[in-house]
Parts: C-alpha cells; structure tokens; sequence
C-alpha cells in the first residue's frame, strides 16, 4: 500500500531506492525528472507504469538485496511490452539522509505551485469533492461555519472553521478557484459576491440547478452586480453531461472541470511570475 506523504513513506520505509527518469527519448510514459521511491514491499510515486515499471521496481529491490544495476536503458518497444517508441535512462539511488533532504525540498517547491482551490461548505458533495482533489496536484481547503461538519475532511486538505466565510475569500491565492457548496443560499450568494469581486480568480463556481441560477441573477441585480461580473459564476458545476446527482458523480465531474480550467490558466501564467 502507498503512503500519500513523502515524509511518511521514509519513516515507515528506511531502506528505499529512488528511481528516477534522467533522461526521455521520443514517446514515453512520464518526464524527465519524474520519480518514484521503491521499498521491499511498497512504491511511492510512478515512473509511468506498464512494463517499464516493473522492470523498474525489479530492479530496485534487487538493489536492496545486494545485486542489481545503478543505471538502466530501457526502450519503450514490443520487446518489453510497451508500443510507446522512445527509450527512458533510469537511475537508480539507495535513499540517504542527502537524498531525502532533496526529495523533500524538491517536494516542497512542487507543492508550492499547485493551484489553490477554496470549497465553501462540508456537505455530502463538499466532503465528496475534497476527498477526490485529494490526491490531484492541487492546494486544497475546505471552509466551514459548521465546526462538526469539518471532523470527516480529508486529512490532505485544509479544513478552515470560520464564522463568516465569505471573509475567506481574500486569502484565495491569485489564478485559484472557489467553489461555493454551502448549506444556505443566502450564504452562497455572499461568498460568489466576494470571490466574482475579483478578477484575479481562474474559477468560481456554486452548486445548484438552472432555478438557482436565476435566482442568482435576480439577487444579483437587486444588490447592483454587473451583469458580465453576475455571468462569471459557473452554475450549476460540473457541467449538464451527466445526470447522476450522487455526491461521488458530482465530485467526479467538477474535479475534471477544475482541473481543465485551472491547468490552463497555469499555462498562461508569466514564468517568473
């Protein structure tokens, strides 16, 4: 069984081998630079999966047991397997404290570029879509006024009580994501006020149907919202493709939307910036 965190895998794992791709030809399954930490009995990471990285996780345990190669050049072809066509250089490394201080690090900065994604409201759906953010290259907080409420959040995301939500909203990092799924319309309507407040936000989005939409709009030009501002709110999440309505489906379909519009506002973002 993987452990998510880095830091965990070493703790329970002290003698581990990092395996890392340093060099990609032509079509392959992952990136120069990608890992993946291999132990008697658990991986933590991927190089790709297929037959390369069996081959790969072979390889390093025969390492832990004295025998194995420090390096291997693998093509991606009917011979092993795979039909990717481009050939992988691996290198492998018994993990050392240098070694676990730069995979940390290495980490760390990672981590630090992941978009952010507020979800306002631990509900069924909030829970549901927490837990499948979870594992996905995201920054995840989930804010409630319900102190109890946040007891089931996952252990890998933020959970933030707070009595007035909506004030939340300015620590969204720029180029993040709210996602508004509360137990009150009143309240749904105050933090969508806040966050379409700001330009600087890749997404904002509310649970709720077609009627809830209008009735949004309706709010919105009592309290004096400009329409294009108003037309910003993505309502209802996730799209009409599917119709299930079970907290999983709905979680399913919003992640792969977050995922699609944040992905692409990473991309236009400055280098350096």
């Amino acid at each position: 069984m993987t452990t998510r965190s880095l830091p965990a895998f070493l703790a329970a794992h002290p003698r581990t081998i990092l395996v890392e791709i340093t060099e990609a030809k032509g079509s392959t399954p992952r990136e120069e630079g990608a890992t993946m930490l291999v132990a008697d009995r658990a991986c933590w990471g991927t190089i790709g999966g297929g037959q390369l990285e069996f081959m790969a996780i072979d390889n390093a345990r025969a390492i832990l047991h004295g025998r194995g190669d420090a390096q291997m050049s693998v093509p991606l072809g009917p011979e092993i397997g795979q039909c990717c066509g481009g050939r992988t250089l691996l290198s492998f490394r018994l993990v050392t404290p240098d070694i676990e201080a730069e995979l940390t690090k290495r980490r760390a900065e990672e981590e630090e570029g992941y978009p952010t994604v507020f979800l306002f409201g631990a509900g069924h759906v909030g829970l549901a879509l927490a837990r499948a953010l979870a594992p996905l290259p995201l920054s995840v907080t989930v804010v409630e006024t319900r102190a109890d409420a946040l007891r089931d959040v996952s252990p890998e995301v933020t959970a933030r009580h707070a009595a007035m939500p909506e004030a939340l909203v300015a620590d969204i990092p720029p180029g993040g994501a709210a996602v508004i799924l509360t137990h009150d319309h009143a309240l749904d309507f105050l933090i969508a006020r806040e966050a379409l407040a700001r330009t600087d936000l890749a997404y904002v989005g509310m649970i709720g149907s077609a009627t809830k939409r209008a009735t949004f709009a309706s709010w919105a030009r009592r309290e004096g919202m400009a329409a294009e501002m108003a037309e910003r709110l993505v309502l209802p999440i996730g799209g009409s493709a599917v119709k299930d309505k079970r907290p999983e489906v709905i979680a399913a379909m919003v992640a792969a939307e977050l995922l699609t519009v944040l992905s692409m506002a990473t991309a236009q973002r400055p280098r350096g910036g």
